[in-house]
């Protein structure tokens, strides 16, 4: 009798043991946390890990970029150069505010040079770097004085990470102007004329063009009210319709 009992439990007992083993087994197969998410502390190592992830992308490399950005120390244009002559795409969303960190225009324009497709936002939420799609940064705040970062690998984070560039990316207003125009217009706008179309349509005021621009406040004014004259705008809202319409600022797809 006791022997069959035994014999009993121990039926019911290995389809639950089955049933463990099946789950160790499929748990063990799928990457961990520590393999989906790297924590990386400090300013100096966050900025190692932010250019290893630039120079190791294969085909693209999407940027938000909010007025305080996440730097690399030295040779920041050097690595996207060599980006860029590997071919890889580079796709860079601005919040306003970036432009006035002391070489915002300069890199604006270096990033333009460099044939990267740039657009501007009022706000974006985050800095964030997407890496071909298979690796993220994103930079973690709080109290602690000490900078840090999330490095995300593939997984369900990493696509939503994706999925927040891409609808930045969607509501924003691309900076760069249509410059292959001026040369088919020489009575159309200069190069200069084109740089003020492009910001002042991302919403900047004349004041703020001019000090990007490293222009006076009154030369700003005078081109502009030169533009409205050459189009025949009666507004500002009517000028960068013309604008769209001539071609002399480009909206991507």
């Amino acid at each position: 009798m006791l022997e069959a009992i035994g014999r009993h439990e121990l039926e019911q007992a290995e389809p639950a043991a089955a049933s463990l083993a099946e789950e160790y087994r499929t748990a063990a197969a799928e990457p961990s946390v520590h393999e989906l998410v790297e924590v990386v502390t400090g300013a100096a190592a966050v900025a190692r890990r932010l250019l290893q992830i630039q120079l190791e992308a294969g085909e693209e490399v999407c940027a938000l970029v909010t007025g305080t950005p996440v730097t690399v120390p030295g040779g920041e244009n050097a690595v996207e150069e060599r980006a860029a002559a590997r071919g890889v795409r580079c796709r860079v969303v601005l919040e306003r505010a970036a432009l006035d960190q002391p070489a915002g225009m300069k890199e604006l324009t270096a990033a333009l040079g460099r044939g990267e497709r740039v657009r501007m936002v009022e706000k974006v939420p985050t800095n964030l770097v997407v890496a071909d799609r298979a690796l993220a940064l994103v930079p973690l705040t709080g109290r602690s004085a000490e900078p840090a970062a999330l490095v995300v690998h593939a997984g369900g984070l990493l696509e939503l990470l994706s999925g927040l560039f891409e609808s930045v990316w969607r509501e924003a207003l691309p900076l760069r102007p249509g410059a292959d125009r001026v040369a088919a217009d020489p009575d159309g706008p200069d190069t200069a004329d084109l740089e003020i179309l492009a910001l002042l349509l991302a919403g900047l005021t004349d004041a703020s063009v001019a000090r990007q621009l490293d222009l006076g406040l009154r030369t700003v004014q005078r081109r502009v009210r030169r533009l409205m004259e050459l189009t025949g705008a009666r507004t500002r809202l009517q000028l960068g319709w013309h604008a769209c319409e001539r071609g002399w600022v480009t909206r991507e797809d």
